[in-house]
């Protein structure tokens, strides 16, 4: 086995000091390239729909001309498939970076939209959660059926990197007939110490306001559309991520409450059964999950590489002089995808 040149482990800039910063900096403040998309929309058998959209790489690129060029299945360009955080898409900035280096190196990148994130409110009485393993696969299989012969590289950010990494636990062996490498990028993998943290001071004022602002507006047009099957009033006046998965996520997914939907869909526990080639990328001033929460060596597969930075913040990684970049992430993660097997 070869291992291309990694880039530098990550620093965060002097400039930019505090996990907070770092996070709320690089989403709101960084310029990111804008991605030319092509929306593909795929129908399910239940009557829903999942959205993607399409970076394609240039197709003609001489493999040659990428010092990371991978090998896996002869000459077969790759496919690097995304599946976005909470209340994410394919225009978030990390979605947009990746796809941007994705696209200069002329693999093919898509990002794969849980139900009603794309833009469009989904059409059944349910919606998207973090242990979303069927709908990952539904994602994946999909994403092969275009690509067939090609290398598959999976990465799940934030929420999607618990939904992919739970997936791949739970498959074990079988996974590797789909995917040849994955990476979860900032992803809860305890969701009880995630929830926990992110309901306290600052984060409930600052993030948990933000996602609920949007997650409410959702589920309020879903309570509309289906009487009967959400507490409107009840989810109108929910300032925490206890009160919103308990009267939403559970009662759509099928769960006792919050802490019985947190305690069986994390995906720290099936980290020791992944059979994938795996990335599991955390920074350790996470705003949303505390240090202590992050996985050793001990609860992982020898598959399972972890990367624990000090610093970066969540989905951040911001790098170099003022006013910064947003490259080292999407570095980071091709060059994971661009190790060699021989």
């Amino acid at each position: 086995m070869t291992h291309a040149a990694a880039p530098a482990d990550y620093r965060a800039p002097a400039w930019l000091p505090g996990g907070n910063l770092q996070t709320i900096y690089a989403n709101l403040l960084i310029r990111v390239p804008q991605v030319a998309y092509r929306r593909e929309r795929l129908e399910l058998p239940d009557g829903d729909f999942l959205d993607f959209d399409w970076a394609d790489g240039a197709p003609n690129t001489p493999q040659d001309a990428d010092p990371l060029r991978t090998e896996m299945r002869g000459t077969a360009t790759p496919v690097v498939v995304l599946i976005h955080g909470l209340e994410g898409s394919a225009k978030s900035h990390y979605a947009r970076g990746l796809m941007s280096h994705v696209g200069t190196r002329g693999w093919h990148g898509v990002v794969a939209h849980f139900r009603g994130c794309s833009g469009e409110d989904n059409r059944l009485p349910r919606a998207y959660f973090a242990g979303d393993s069927e709908d990952v696969k539904r994602m994946l299989r999909h994403v092969k059926s275009r690509h067939p012969d090609a290398p598959l590289y999976a990465v799940g950010v934030s929420l999607g990197g618990n939904a992919l990494l739970r997936w791949l636990g739970e498959q074990g062996d079988a996974a590797c007939a789909l995917v040849d490498r994955a990476a979860g990028v900032s992803a809860p993998l305890d969701l009880t110490a995630a929830g926990s943290v992110l309901d306290r001071g600052f984060n409930r004022r600052f993030y948990t306001a933000r996602f609920l602002y949007t997650l409410r507006a959702k589920s309020l047009r879903k309570a509309a559309r289906f009487p009967g099957l959400l507490d409107a009033k009840a989810i109108a006046a929910a300032t925490t991520f206890r009160e919103f998965d308990t009267l939403v996520t559970a009662r759509l997914h099928g769960f006792r409450d919050a802490d019985d939907y947190w305690l069986k869909v994390s995906s720290k526990p099936v980290l020791k059964s992944i059979a994938v080639p795996t990335l599991v990328l955390n920074a350790k001033n996470d705003p949303f999950l505390p240090a202590w929460a992050l996985p050793t060596a001990a609860d992982v597969s020898p598959a399972v590489t972890l990367d624990q930075p000090d610093t970066g913040g969540h989905v951040g990684f911001p790098s170099g002089p003022f006013p910064g970049r947003l490259d080292w992430l999407s570095q980071r993660l091709l060059q994971h995808f661009s190790i060699q097997h021989g």
